[in-house]
């Protein structure tokens, strides 16, 4: 059964409503096509923190992306070998959890970090967030925001805006190796 709004037509969905409205608050210019590397500028501006798009090899039965916020900076790790169209979204899914700003239970405790990072320290990374649960209601609504925001940029050229420095390649390939628990194939 659908339910009609009062004006006659069909009720706003709230999901699609609210993630319409965040895409609205980010006050992207209007008719402007802004690229990804603008894109992350202009969130990382709205947040007072950097955001960085980094592309890299993750696990074979590991998401497809990450989020890991930092005390000053977001990174949206993304797999390097997907084709760009599939990229892209995955790091427009990511960037919507950023501008979502959901909240995500820690990943890893603070032993568990010394062991995979022992360079970083624990309380840094403040949180991670993956594919992990795709049929909650934080990941549709990333997914629905990534989506709009894709609508409104562009370029489909995925351009990392970080590389992953020398004296940091141990960490990344460390978080690189972390599993998913879910299949590859159900992100």
């Amino acid at each position: 059964m659908r339910w009609r709004s009062r004006s006659g037509g069909p009720a706003a969905d709230p999901l699609a409503e609210r993630c319409r409205e965040k895409v609205r608050a980010l006050g992207l210019p209007p008719g402007g096509k802004p690229t990804l590397g603008e894109l992350c500028a202009h969130v990382g501006a709205l947040r007072r923190r950097e955001v960085h798009i980094v592309t890299l090899t993750l696990p074979s039965a590991g998401p497809h992306g990450l989020w890991v916020a930092t005390e000053t900076r977001d990174y949206v790790f993304a797999e390097e070998r997907l084709v760009p169209v599939h990229q892209q979204q995955v790091i427009l899914h990511e960037i919507g959890h950023v501008v979502c700003d959901h909240d995500t239970s820690p990943v890893l405790s603070a032993d568990a970090s010394r062991l995979l990072m022992p360079s970083l320290d624990p309380a840094l990374v403040r949180r991670v967030m993956g594919r992990e649960h795709g049929d909650s209601e934080a990941e549709r609504e990333a997914e629905l925001v990534g989506s709009l925001i894709g609508g409104l940029i562009g370029t489909w050229n995925v351009q990392p805006t970080w590389s992953v420095p020398p004296e940091a390649r141990e960490i990344a390939e460390r978080l690189s190796s972390l599993e998913a628990p879910m299949p590859r194939d159900r992100a």
